[in-house]
């Protein structure tokens, strides 16, 4: 009701026709005919209506004498009361606000393609990564109970919908049993498939369904650049599904593996940070593609320094391959023990000094030479490998990466320094015994 009458009351004196203003020596001649038929408020039948609420009469010209000459009177009055009634009838009809929220325009939530593009690869990539917990057996010393208690846990990533999970070797070295945590939080038993230590790689196994399976794609890691954008997913310190970013730093890196010390030759470094409980995590590139899995950092502190390390995609692609196929790595050696590097390079020369080489290994049914002592007690060097098919040897490192490009059976020319001459021996590789 307030707000109809301060309506009517406004259009009555703030928008008045120039023309019916100071008529006859009033305010407002509410008797003018003339007016155009857009102001027919002002019209007598508008007026009857005033005299039917006012109950004034009218005079003979059918103005309403006592209401005309009271307008200019009673006008401040009425603009008063308009605008309070006015005010009233605005602030009532609003919703209660907070006074500094009035002034404040919150505006949508607006992400740039980047980050729209990062926060796309970890919702897609996500269910495709897992949380692996080592489960050690330990005896009580007081009630003598077998109980299993975390020792480990890290990450690992799906590889295909028959439930094989690929991770780290170092991550799963050690347990009695293994559990792995899905991305919906569901937990399931899993059975070691394979592993390679060399290469610190294990394959994993567990009985989940098809649908709560989602593989991570494939990418290749030949062609990669230094610089480019790298995002790498894990559990660092128990939190799962952490996402970090960077880029690569360096490529074709060298680092030992945990389990055997052998090197794992062109490691992609990454600044992206690895922390413990990364390991066994996916490193992706721009597309979300596999290109790597997060292994080793280098830290003085044991957190991430900045200096993360992955072991290539083309790499553990074939390794995974022979392990779901054999349950194992099958991988040509030689069949000797050597000296450290320090120790060969203690003695001014540049090779490899055989410590042992076992009559039942290749290198023994060759003839290497293995390190031993005298009748009186002196040390007798080894051969010295100086090469292997022409290719220089100058320390253990070159050794391996010469293996790891040859195949079971392949009969290789090893060049060694016997006493204070050079040999040629002809060795053929055999497969490196099972491991348990």
């Amino acid at each position: 009701m307030a707000t109809s009458c301060s309506l009517l009351l406004s259009t009555l004196f703030l928008h008045s026709p120039p023309s019916s203003q100071f008529s006859n020596g009033t305010f407002l001649n509410l008797s003018s005919r003339s007016s155009p038929s857009s102001i027919s408020l002002y019209s007598i039948r508008s007026k009857r209506c005033f005299r039917v609420f006012s109950k004034l009469p009218l005079d003979d010209n059918g103005d309403d004498g006592f209401l005309t000459s009271l307008v200019p009177a009673v006008k401040p009055l009425l603009l008063f009361c308009t605008s309070v009634a006015l005010s009233f009838s605005i602030f009532a009809a609003s919703p209660a606000v907070d006074s500094a929220a009035a002034f404040v325009v919150s505006t949508p939530r607006k992400l740039q393609t980047d980050e729209l593009a990062t926060v796309r690869l970890f919702q897609e990539n996500t269910p495709s990564v897992v949380y692996i917990t080592n489960l050690a057996v330990r005896q009580d010393a007081f009630t003598l109970d077998v109980l299993e208690v975390p020792q480990g846990s890290g990450s690992g990533f799906v590889w295909d919908k028959q439930g094989h999970i690929v991770t780290n070797y170092h991550v799963i070295r050690g347990a009695s049993d293994l559990r792995v945590t899905l991305a919906d939080q569901t937990t399931f038993d899993a059975k070691v498939v394979g592993f390679d230590q060399d290469k610190d790689v294990a394959v994993l196994r567990i009985d989940a369904p098809k649908d709560k399976l989602r593989p991570i794609p494939v990418g290749v890691s030949a062609d990669l650049l230094v610089g480019q954008k790298v995002f790498a997913i894990g559990n660092p310190f128990g939190l799962d599904h952490t996402l970090t970013t960077g880029v690569i730093s360096g490529l074709r890196r060298e680092i030992s593996s945990a389990a055997t010390g052998r090197p794992i030759q062109d490691v992609i470094q990454t600044d992206a940070a690895i922390n413990p409980g990364n390991s066994g995590g996916p490193l992706l590139d721009s597309s979300g593609n596999l290109i790597g899995i997060n292994t080793a950092i280098y830290s003085p502190s044991g957190a991430s320094s900045g200096v993360g390390f992955s072991i290539p995609v083309d790499t553990v692609g074939g390794i995974v391959d022979q392990l779901v196929r054999f349950g194992k790595v099958t991988r040509p050696i030689l069949g000797i023990k050597f000296a450290p590097d320090q120790s060969v390079e203690q003695l001014g020369v540049s090779g490899v000094l055989v410590l042992d080489a076992p009559p039942s290994g290749p290198a023994g049914k060759a003839g290497l030479q293995s390190t031993k002592r005298d009748g009186y007690g002196r040390l007798v060097l080894g051969d010295i490998i100086t090469s292997v098919n022409g290719t220089k040897v100058s320390n253990g490192s070159d050794l391996y990466r010469i293996l790891d490009q040859c195949k079971v059976g392949d009969k290789v020319t090893v060049e060694v320094l016997r006493g204070d001459h050079k040999e040629k021996i002809s060795v053929t590789l055999e497969p490196k015994s099972d491991e348990t």
